[in-house]
């Protein structure tokens, strides 16, 4: 049972990396090409690599999100990974669910975000390692075993950070349905994944993990370590991703940068102090 689960571990990463690098390689910002979209609008097209069909603004940030995920996730998998296996504590357990939730938030940006490319298969074969991973960890762990006393910083940070992932995609979807037309970064895409999990799933996750540790529910700490290892995975990406969107030439906007890309990495800054904090603890 315990190599079973071990594979599991080995097949995400190995897809990771395969999946990542591919990304990385398809670094090329002179193949780009315009098409008119399914709205009637002109969009401007990345043309390289694994993400040849997908927009111009969009490529860059998966890219982005690639660079992250192969020099920070992939690493941070391994190391998890192996502390894990060598340990099979209650904390180490923890520590490689938490990474397992970052790594499944790429993989559902990816599987349900990307034009369908030839890497498909390979973007559901990650899919399913990295939930059912998940699910294989969280119930090896002993929650009456997990000692963490919820601090005001915590709450305070739940609160705010569930708050402001529906606040920030809210305008634009909002604004969309009141004029009757398509997001603005629509292009060719026929929903934004981002929204949906930010939305649909981390930010009402955050409220519902205050209110666990606030009714001292132990359930509430294993959903703390996720979100807040999360939240510092995607406030790295930030970083990549703009780095990217600069040099691809894009012209990025400075009121957006701040309150939206600014905004999850300083989320991400807090989550890292807080997420020291409860493994000095656990």
């Amino acid at each position: 049972m315990k190599y079973r689960k071990d594979i599991l571990s080995i097949v995400s990463i190995l897809l990771l990396i395969v999946i990542s690098g591919t990304g990385v390689l398809s670094i090329d910002f002179s193949k780009s090409f315009e098409i008119t979209n399914q709205y009637g609008d002109i969009v401007k097209m990345y043309g390289s690599g694994i993400y040849a069909h997908d927009s111009f603004f969009k490529a860059p940030i998966l890219i982005g999100t690639d660079i992250c995920v192969l020099f920070g996730l992939v690493p941070l998998l391994i190391y998890s990974f192996l502390q894990n296996r060598n340990e099979r504590s209650n904390r180490s357990k923890v520590k490689l669910l938490s990474v397992y939730s970052a790594a499944f938030y790429y993989a559902a940006s990816i599987s349900f975000g990307v034009t369908y490319n030839q890497y498909h298969l390979l973007y559901i074969a990650l899919f399913s390692c990295t939930l059912f991973g998940l699910f294989s960890i969280v119930r090896e762990i002993k929650l009456k075993e997990l000692d963490y006393k919820v601090t005001k910083g915590v709450c305070l940070f739940l609160i705010l950070a569930g708050t402001a992932l529906i606040v920030a995609w809210m305008p634009d979807i909002v604004s969309s349905i009141l004029s009757n037309k398509s997001l603005m970064l629509i292009e060719v895409y026929t929903t934004e994944i981002t929204y949906v999990l930010d939305m649909g799933i981390i930010g009402p996750l955050c409220l519902i993990c205050f209110n666990l540790l606030r009714k001292e529910d132990k359930l509430g700490i294993v959903i703390l370590a996720c979100l807040l290892k999360t939240c510092i995975i995607v406030g790295i990406m930030m970083l990549s991703q703009t780095a990217c969107q600069i040099l691809s030439g894009y012209e990025v906007m400075i009121p957006v940068l701040i309150t939206k890309s600014g905004s999850f990495v300083l989320l991400g800054g807090f989550a890292l102090y807080f997420n020291k904090k409860l493994y000095n603890k656990l």
